[in-house]
């Protein structure tokens, strides 16, 4: 059972607040101008928006409610930068969100200098405890928009023909174990979901139970070497792997190796962050649909592992985060080859399960704008666990879901096995 938790001081959050705010500014550093306002797809958002979005999220939820006498830095920036919530009124259509060559990336970091001023002032007195909640949520919202920051900004970058470099390649400095075992769960009925006072989205509480049968679930992640020979095998031409929808979209889209990947002569390479660069076998293998992920899991005769079975799993095996965890603090933006003899749970890439995202047992929308934030989702979506090489130590658990499309792989997304035992 948890301990009443102590209100964080003033003090406390002001820097919490300042460590999130300065992160998403340190991502953007290495960009041009131009970078910042580029629009590929309708899934990813320009530079340029999501730090304006994260900076709408503390104006409007914070300081035009809570701040006396607080003026809107733009009257026209909540419709130009709401995302999707209904309650705050009319915005810009997230397709078009590239067309917005104004305002300029210059406006919009003194957009954010002055929220982050006065959220300053709003920091000087104790939150209520409705506050701090959404100040929290606010904190997390942001760290979730610096990992499809880093998403997108791969995604711009990737369709350019030079192959921008972001970050130079850092090369690992260990001999990669690429070892696999089987962890054991026995059948029995277990735990899962969020039931502390720490910081939770909605969609993670509830502690509640699950019966699973026994089954084994892989102590790593499938790595580019392993998925190669999938390829090789000639799996994405063999339609009895793939769920329909999953061979339908193979041959409508003509799709051939995971994103991002191609082939010269014999050779495959890929982009990263740091460029075009052969594919290393020993790596995580990233950008994986759901289907592609599932296909490959009956090409070798098993399955993914349910959200269940990997939190269960998760809880028995790697209950803290090791220290070798490839995440955002490590600041490597890119997968690396495995590390230690450690089960990897978390890092790297997130994990597709076979679970569709719907909500658990007692789950409750709260009212208004942030009922939102994760219930409108719940249908149609995969979800994913673990955490990715953008995703920061304090921001993940065990507990933590994150939920996508199918079909999609501009994310940093893998996957492992698992089987009945």
């Amino acid at each position: 059972m948890d301990t009443v938790l102590t209100p964080p001081t003033p003090q406390t959050l002001a820097k919490q607040f300042k460590e999130v705010r300065d992160l998403s500014l340190e991502i953007c550093e290495p960009l041009q101008p131009e970078d910042f306002v580029v629009q590929p797809v309708v899934d990813v958002s320009p530079p340029k928006w999501h730090l304006a979005h994260t900076t709408w999220f503390f104006e409007v939820f914070l300081l035009n409610k809570f701040l006396p006498g607080y003026k809107l830095f733009n009257k026209d920036y909540p419709f130009l930068f709401n995302s999707y919530y209904e309650n705050e009124g009319e915005r810009w259509i997230r397709s078009e969100r590239g067309a917005l060559s104004r305002p300029a990336v210059n406006e919009i970091k003194a957009y954010r200098a002055y929220v982050d001023e006065h959220m300053e002032k709003l920091l000087q007195e104790p939150l209520t405890p409705e506050q701090t909640h959404i100040f929290e949520i606010g904190l997390n919202h942001e760290q979730q928009h610096q990992e499809l920051l880093v998403y997108d900004i791969k995604h711009i970058l990737g369709i350019n023909p030079l192959f921008p470099v972001y970050k130079e390649k850092v090369k690992p400095r260990y001999q990669p174990n690429l070892s696999s075992k089987w962890l054991t769960v026995e059948e029995g009925v277990y735990k899962m979901g969020y039931a502390g006072q720490q910081f939770h989205f909605d969609n993670e509480e509830g502690e509640h139970q699950v019966f699973l049968h026994a089954y084994e679930i892989q102590d790593r992640l499938i790595t580019n070497g392993e998925f190669m020979e999938f390829i090789n095998a000639g799996a994405y031409q063999d339609f009895n792997l793939w769920l329909m929808e999953g061979h339908e979209w193979v041959k409508k889209e003509n799709i051939r190796a995971p994103f991002y990947w191609m082939k010269e002569g014999k050779e495959w390479y890929h982009f990263t962050l740091s460029g075009k660069e052969r594919v290393n076998p020993e790596e995580p293998v990233t950008h994986i649909s759901f289907y592609e992920a599932d296909a490959f899991a009956k090409w070798k005769g098993m399955r993914l592992p349910t959200e269940q079975e990997w939190e269960v799993a998760c809880r028995m095996y790697s209950p803290q985060i090791p220290e070798e965890a490839n995440l955002m603090d490590c600041r490597n933006f890119r997968t690396m080859p495995r590390k230690g003899n450690n089960p990897q749970f978390y890092g790297d890439v997130w994990e597709w399960t076979n679970s569709s995202y719907l909500p658990y047992p007692y789950y409750k929308k709260v009212e208004g704008a942030l009922g939102e934030y994760n219930g409108k989702f719940m249908v149609n979506q995969m979800v994913l666990r673990g955490g990715s090489f953008a995703t920061m130590k304090n921001h993940i658990r065990p507990s933590y879901r994150n939920f996508f499309h199918p079909n999609l792989r501009w994310h940093f997304t893998g996957f492992r096995l698992a089987q009945h035992i």
